[in-house]
């Protein structure tokens, strides 16, 4: 018996193998794998068939013959199967209709006027409801549900304190797998939106990074040699609660100076209401009103940009990363933060520490989030060795 598994295995890895050779590659031929992967062509051939079945790769015609007859080229069927991805936030919730290959197809955004559990769990039911009412004809239909949290996730997947949610302790995962099924995959939304840019956005050529999320927190995703690193206890990342101003602001954290309390979207908001009084205006007025041309809105930004410089300076001088892109909320404002913020950090960052590393605004803009999750299911799926399609 242990032979029998031990082969099972080994033909499982080499399919998962031979398919990511395909989503990588493509368009390839059966030699071209062959070449790539150095598994024989009868085995390839044989892997390369069931992949055809399960309807997760297609023959797309001859390529150019290199002497003799043509080879029959090879696609990834992005459209076999579609997942959702959520990136619950604290106003709102974001939700996107995926393919295979991470291509948004649909997306729905829904207001969080009651931010408590059991309303946010209904919120995500009725998103997930309305994107699967327009899903196009599949092998697979939604193959899994990815949920960006803004909080402490644990390796259960349970989350165990999202405090701008008012949260602790709280079970998203039993819920919804008892309606949508058992792919789904909750994560903190800094992971999350770490994964999403360096699968499909500025992180795609870099092994070492860090993503920022930095809306009325900071959080952060690590990835180290391309592989996201959580820490022990699933719970890395929480740049925004590092100490940067001794008797700086309160924090809800209970500690005072944290980066989050200078640095975030929130302390833009409270910088700017100490400024206007109760006209506050939101990030989106604030960065209307500086391109304008307005000193109040540009002083503000100047100063959060300046901010976000100090705690850039200390994540480039302890981790040196090759790349720390920012991402949520305030990236919506990049351009008019950048100056600042880099000049603080080429004042505050060890010159041989930062010579290598770059600093970029997020690709997918407010969207990072919630394609990492979408990205979760699709790798569990892809890497299931006994999918079937749901038609024949």
């Amino acid at each position: 018996m242990k032979i029998t598994g031990d082969q099972q295995l080994i033909k499982k890895m080499n399919k998962t193998i031979v398919l990511d050779t395909i989503r990588q590659r493509q368009p390839l031929s059966r030699a071209d794998i062959s070449a790539a992967i150095g598994l024989n062509k009868a085995t390839v051939s044989s892997l390369v068939s069931e992949l055809i079945d399960s309807r997760l790769v297609a023959e797309i015609g001859p390529g150019e013959s290199s002497g003799g007859r043509k080879p029959t080229l090879l696609l990834f069927n992005r459209s076999a199967g579609y997942a959702i991805g959520i990136d619950i936030r604290v106003n709102d919730l974001l939700a996107v209709l995926v393919d295979l290959e991470g291509n948004v197809l649909q997306e729905k955004t829904a207001a969080l006027a009651d931010s408590s559990p059991d309303s946010v769990l209904e919120q995500i039911r009725k998103a997930i409801r309305q994107l699967a009412k327009k899903l196009p004809d599949s092998a697979y239909g939604i193959v899994g549900i990815g949920i960006g949290v803004p909080g402490l996730v644990d390796e259960n997947s349970r989350v165990v304190s999202a405090p701008n949610l008012g949260w602790n302790q709280v079970d998203l995962l039993g819920p919804l797998a008892a309606e949508f099924g058992g792919n789904i995959h909750i994560d903190n939304e800094a992971n999350a939106g770490a994964i999403g840019e360096k699968l499909y956005g500025a992180g795609r050529d870099a092994l070492n990074l860090i993503y920022l999320s930095i809306g009325i927190g900071i959080g952060s995703g690590i990835i180290v040699g391309g592989e996201l690193y959580r820490g022990t206890s699933n719970f890395s990342g929480e740049v925004g609660h590092m100490t940067v101003a001794e008797d700086g602001p309160l924090c809800r954290c209970g500690n005072r100076g944290c980066w989050e309390t200078l640095a975030s979207e929130k302390a833009l908001l409270d910088r700017a209401g100490k400024l206007w009084g109760r006209a506050v205006p939101d990030l989106e007025q604030i960065v209307r009103l500086a391109r304008e041309g307005a000193p109040e809105a540009i002083r503000l930004l100047d100063e959060t940009g300046a901010q976000l410089g100090v705690g850039l300076a200390n994540l480039v001088n302890i981790l040196n990363p090759e790349l720390i892109v920012i991402g949520n909320r305030l990236s919506l404002a990049g351009d008019l933060l950048q100056d600042a913020m880099l000049e603080t950090l080429e004042n505050r960052s060890l010159s041989y520490h930062r010579k290598k590393s770059h600093v970029a605004f997020a690709n997918l803009g407010i969207r990072s989030t919630a394609l990492g999750a979408a990205s979760m299911p699709i790798t569990a799926f892809l890497a299931d060795p006994h999918i079937e399609p749901a038609e024949s």
